[in-house]
């Protein structure tokens, strides 16, 4: 099966490659839709993998495109557990290392938790974003801050 991503993802790129995907347990997408068209409103490349995407899958999308970050997002309440997984997945590759990965959402179904978001950093995520107000703001400003060709 081929990558989703750009052909040559080592080519000089002047816009972020992102991949979004749900966790495996999350069959949600109107999150994703919301998510891909904010981040191409902000001008980058978006690999949309959808919804109950295994860690396996997204371990190997990773591989293939070299992305500039990985962002993971979860409404049905199990972001936390499935987090969890998919960061040690992704952890457990050499060649994904260095990359950036960040989730958000709702991460627990009784609402955030802040002992849970600082597990979910020690754990290997570069930033947790939860579902409140400021939330998407502060998602916007950590992607604006990312240098591109993280792993390039």
């Amino acid at each position: 099966m081929e990558p989703a991503c750009r052909a040559n993802p080592h080519a000089l790129r002047p816009q972020r490659e992102i991949v979004l995907s749900s966790t495996a347990s999350d069959s949600h997408t109107w999150n994703l839709v919301y998510l891909q068209l904010v981040l191409e409103e902000l001008g980058h490349h978006v690999v949309n993998l959808g919804a109950c995407v295994p860690n396996e899958l997204l371990v190997a999308e990773c591989e293939a495109c070299q992305p500039d970050l990985v962002v993971l997002s979860t409404v049905n309440g199990h972001g936390y557990q499935d987090g969890l997984r998919a960061i040690s997945a992704l952890r457990a590759s050499p060649r994904l290392a260095g990359l950036p990965v960040i989730i958000g959402g709702k991460l627990g179904t009784a609402g955030v938790d802040a002992e849970r978001s600082a597990r979910l950093l020690e754990a290997g995520f570069d930033g947790v974003f939860v579902d409140e107000p400021a939330g998407l703001r502060a998602f916007r400003a950590f992607v604006a801050a990312l240098p591109v060709g993280v792993l390039s």
